[in-house]
């Protein structure tokens, strides 16, 4: 494996590394400047901030697997080009919230105590006591807007010094709200009685520029805001005018628009405290935020196992080793199907039993279209198996979990295709740790998902397996397992499923093929 790190990281995270005997780390210092040249044969990225990881950038890199961001804001990062190629891209949220937190403080004291400005006219020689009386930060109410790990870590600091704290976030139950004493509010609630207001959210089409004209009018007069987050959060010109009008009181911003800033009128106000986008940056949380994203790229290479992905549903380390079995037989059961669907695949549905809830639908879905695409030929994996079925007019038209009936389970997974032929499907799941296919079209058949497997379907005939295993004896091909499913009373329809010995050649199948119950016969190699 060839890792390539190409932007500073804290030395202990690149000794993680080094300890991969078979492994070359190549830093920015080797790089020199030439990134390009590193990234061809190279596996995975590391990067923080600055480096532009564009689409043509993606296209050199023809063997990467994973971009890892030693951070929380991909803005840098080309999502889509590096979802279509494949490639997995992990930050690393939380690694440096205590630092976030205890900096958003810090500039809420700042403001409150004129800290900036008290500082500046003393060691101007002046004594400007009486104009620099500030304002303590107990009793009054802090707005979070955000209850991230970082929000949450900024509310347990502000309780401390005895404020009260509100929140908007639609993503956290008002039960984790409760345990660190913050009530959850509705936006506008949270703008009209907050004292401080302090941002703590990614950047999306719904938070841009959320603090603007309209919501500044909402806000408490002598309202302070507080930006360790985003720039593009707030509308600096709408800012400007109310801290001018003295509506706003001050602001103190970490994060810019354009950074560093330039010719931003907000820097010229006397109530406004301005800090270099070094929120996170603590000699701590850059220790942490290293070493997180090369752990967490190592287990990927190395156990497959995604943590803290952007672009694909993550997993812990349990819940990996739990799921792995379970996304290897969506896989399976998606090539069975791709292979013994007759007709061009339109659309793909899969229903899947109660072990599959809280998101790990997705992971399904994934693993059972990249078993479709390698069947019909294309080279697809669990991060671009959708955009690649997109590419192929393949519809995926919904998964979901069901509570199913007896003869299914908690554990059943179920795929559909829809083809010009008509619809299609087939259940499995996993019993004694083997892929076991439990139905087919409706029909209950038990047959391992493994090895040279041999489907026919054919007429309700009782002496099936006579005939076909006569026709593989011909070939020296032996049976491992049979079964047979009917459909309906009358049984007019049916599947056979055999385990072969040896995988079969054409000429066998077509043989197969010629019996006169016989409609079908196709192979399947797991």
């Amino acid at each position: 494996m060839k890792i390539v790190i190409a932007e500073k990281v804290a030395a202990n995270a690149v000794r993680v590394l080094k300890e991969e005997k078979e492994w070359t780390v190549i830093t920015h210092e080797q790089i020199n400047g030439n990134l390009d040249n590193a990234l061809p044969d190279a596996d995975a990225l590391i990067v923080r901030s600055a480096v532009d990881v564009n689409a043509n950038m993606l296209r050199n890199a023809v063997r990467l697997q994973v971009i890892g961001r030693a951070g929380v804001g991909v803005d840098n990062i080309d999502l889509e080009a590096a979802t279509n190629a494949g490639i997995a891209v992990m930050n690393t949220p939380g690694a440096n919230a205590v630092a976030v937190a205890e900096h958003t403080l810090a500039l809420m004291l700042a403001l409150s105590r004129h800290i900036t400005r008290a500082d500046s006219t003393t060691k101007a020689g002046k004594w400007e006591k009486k104009s620099l009386q500030g304002t303590e930060l107990r009793g009054k109410v802090l707005g979070i807007v955000g209850m991230g790990r970082i929000g949450i870590e900024v509310a347990k600091r502000a309780k401390a010094f005895d404020m009260e704290v509100v929140a908007h976030d639609p993503y956290v139950p008002y039960s984790l709200a409760a345990q660190h004493g913050v009530n959850l509010l509705d936006l506008d609630e949270v703008f009209a009685t907050a004292d401080y207001l302090s941002l703590h959210v990614g950047l999306t089409p719904q938070t841009a520029n959320m603090i603007n004209e309209q919501s500044l009018a909402k806000m408490k007069r002598g309202v302070r805001i507080i930006n360790c987050a985003r720039g593009e959060l707030i509308d600096d010109a709408a800012l400007a005018v109310a801290i001018t009008s003295k509506h706003v009181a001050g602001a103190a911003l970490d994060v810019f628009v354009e950074e560093p800033p330039r010719n931003l009128p907000l820097l010229e106000l006397e109530n406004v405290i301005v800090t270099p986008h070094i929120a996170g940056s603590t000699n701590e949380a850059q220790d942490a935020v290293g070493i997180q994203i090369v752990s967490q790229v190592r287990e990927f290479l190395k156990r497959g196992v995604v943590l803290n992905a952007v672009n694909l549903p993550s997993l812990g380390f349990e819940q990996n080793a739990e799921m792995q079995p379970y996304i290897e037989l969506a896989r399976s059961l998606g090539k069975f199907l791709a292979k013994t669907a007759p007709g061009q695949i339109e659309e793909v549905s899969i229903q899947c039993g109660e072990k599959f809830f809280d998101g790990k639908t997705d992971l399904i879905c994934s693993a059972v279209l990249q078993g479709i695409l390698a069947q019909i030929g294309e080279k697809a994996n669990m991060v671009n198996a959708a955009a690649k079925a997109r590419e192929r007019c393949i519809r995926l038209a919904g998964s979901g979990t069901d509570q199913f009936s007896d003869k299914t389970g908690k554990d059943i997974i179920t795929v559909m295709l829809k083809t010009a032929s008509g619809d299609h499907c087939a259940s499995g799941t996993i019993f004694h740790g083997a892929f076991r296919l439990l139905s087919v079209n409706g029909m209950d058949i038990e047959a391992p998902l493994q090895g040279n497997m041999i489907c026919v379907r054919h007429a309700g005939a009782t002496a099936m397996i006579g005939k076909l295993g006569n026709a593989l004896a011909c070939q020296g091909i032996g049976i491992n397992h049979f079964a047979c499913g009917r459909s309906g009373l009358s049984g007019s329809e049916a599947i056979s499923i055999l385990q072969a010995d040896r995988q079969v050649t054409e000429s066998t199948l077509q043989e197969i093929a010629e019996l006169e119950e016989v409609h079908s016969a196709c192979s399947v190699q797991f």
